[in-house]
């Protein structure tokens, strides 16, 4: 297959073609055996690092493999653009040890991948470290210099948190572009498939002490879908400051993120606290053409999560700038209860208002920013911490922010700082901030009569005579 000039404008021609036809597999049944392979059986299936894709053409990136096998059921596809070819790399059982598995038999010699790894000398030196995985349906993790996998992206969702069962495209094809020796960057096209509609992807992926990939996509639609996810974003939120410990647990903190951050189309920061609640949680933010959002793992003080197993205070956050003129939508929140921190129960994307009918195209492009902190956003003070306890009559909850950075950081004791909060509904009672001189940070607080109302939104900044010195801090009281 001729692969000068092969690239984004050929995975598309695919797309629309495919669309055409309705949804079919591209592969046999995952045998029993596999199928059946707990997690942790599956994991410990170790690819043979020697087999690793350039590993002995002294190139930046090197690729590794992933079988088939518990819940990762479809088949993947994999291709390389080297020059002026692309061919298929064939999966070979050799690529792995199944030794760890305690398989009674070794698996059929075409099982065929279920995604890949990237690898790269993230963390400096000549040792290849992961840079970022593409495994299971469409999601994909990516990390920075000095993190640890937490979050997950994903190419599509739809109809997520609806009341009927949610759809998962996933990624079909891959055609890596062989990168030069001493490249920056990789680029990764892509096909995406699914009952609704199919995608093509083109990736471009600068790894760093931030890395960056910038994706371009346009979408086929076959049928209707009710709700549209773009740039979706997936993570785990247990517990924090601003809950209870749901279990007995010497741990203060379990999570991969702690908060939403939006920039909207207004030019308003927005801090939403995540939260894990006894019932599923949507909320949704309207906005035209917005600047950016995403997940933020704030807290990054190693003792607030006393787990040096899991390093919570090392897991990536990950920010979404919309490429162009994302026109009118909502950027949607999903909070699911969950028991355990094994699963993601956090979902956020943006959910276009133009309704997705069969037959349509949807272009659409955007840059994701995978770092630990993001210097070039506003020097405005930021919503560091969240706390909520009964307050001072029966009825009444007690609220305490913690608001730092910024211009805060010049201001002195007894400075003309004005806490402005809000509920709707409910009333505000006993607003006041005030100078913590011991760590430089303001702490307000005040008081919410919740009126007899079981849900409340509230909003607070702090502000001089003029000017807001803080983002938005956005939050959801329920009842409990």
């Amino acid at each position: 297959m001729p692969g000068a000039g092969f690239g984004f404008e050929q995975v598309n021609d695919m797309a629309a073609s495919l669309a055409e036809t309705p949804m079919r597999e591209n592969a046999m049944p995952l045998p029993e055996a596999m199928a059946q392979l707990t997690p942790e059986r599956y994991h410990a299936i170790r690819f043979r690092a020697e087999a690793s894709l350039w590993r002995d053409e002294s190139m930046p990136f090197q690729v590794q493999f992933f079988p088939r096998g518990s819940y990762f059921h479809h088949a993947v596809a994999v291709n390389v653009i080297d020059g002026d070819s692309v061919a298929p790399v064939p999966y070979a059982p050799g690529f792995f040890d199944f030794s760890g598995a305690d398989m009674a038999e070794l698996p059929p010699e075409d099982l065929g991948f279920a995604g890949f790894r990237l690898m790269y000398p993230l963390n400096g030196g000549d040792r290849h470290d992961e840079l970022a995985v593409f495994l299971g349906a469409s999601y994909f993790r990516v990390l920075a210099a000095g993190q640890h996998y937490g979050l997950s992206a994903r190419g599509l969702a739809i109809d997520t948190g609806l009341a009927k069962k949610e759809e998962f495209p996933y990624f079909r094809e891959f055609w890596l572009k062989k990168p030069q020796r001493g490249a920056r960057s990789m680029e990764i096209f892509a096909l995406l498939d699914s009952r609704s509609l199919t995608g093509a992807y083109h990736f471009r992926l600068t790894p760093g002490a931030e890395t960056q990939m910038d994706v371009r996509c346009c979408l086929y639609t076959r049928s209707a879908v009710e709700k549209l996810g773009l740039a979706p974003l997936t993570s785990m939120f247990f517990y924090g400051e601003n809950t209870t410990r749901p279990i007995d647990d010497l741990r203060p903190e379990v999570h991969d993120s702690d908060g939403m951050l939006l920039a909207t189309g207004r030019g308003e920061w927005i801090w939403r606290p995540l939260a894990n609640r006894d019932a599923l949680e949507i909320s949704s933010f309207a906005d035209e053409s917005p600047q950016g959002f995403g997940l933020m793992q704030r807290d990054r003080d190693s003792r607030h999560y006393q787990d040096l197993a899991f390093n919570y205070e090392r897991r990536p956050c990950a920010w979404v700038e919309p490429q162009g003129a994302w026109s009118k939508g909502v950027v949607q929140l999903i909070e699911i209860p969950s028991d355990s921190e094994r699963y993601d129960n956090i979902g956020l994307f943006w959910v276009p208002d133009r309704p997705v009918e069969p037959g349509q195209a949807w272009p659409f492009a955007y840059r994701l920013r995978f770092a630990s902190s993001y210097p070039d956003f506003p020097a405005s003070g930021r919503a560091l911490a969240t706390r909520e306890a009964s307050g001072s009559d029966e009825g009444l909850r007690r609220f305490a922010i913690e608001f730092g950075g910024g211009p805060l950081a010049e201001l002195a004791e007894g400075a003309p700082v004005q806490l402005v909060v809000s509920a709707s509904p409910g009333k505000i009672l006993q607003a006041s901030s005030r100078r913590n001189a011991a760590t430089g940070t303001w702490l307000a607080h005040f008081e919410l009569d919740p009126e007899g109302e079981d849900a409340v939104e509230l909003r607070a900044f702090l502000k001089d005579q003029d000017h807001a010195l803080t983002e938005t801090w956005s939050y959801l009281w329920k009842r409990s």
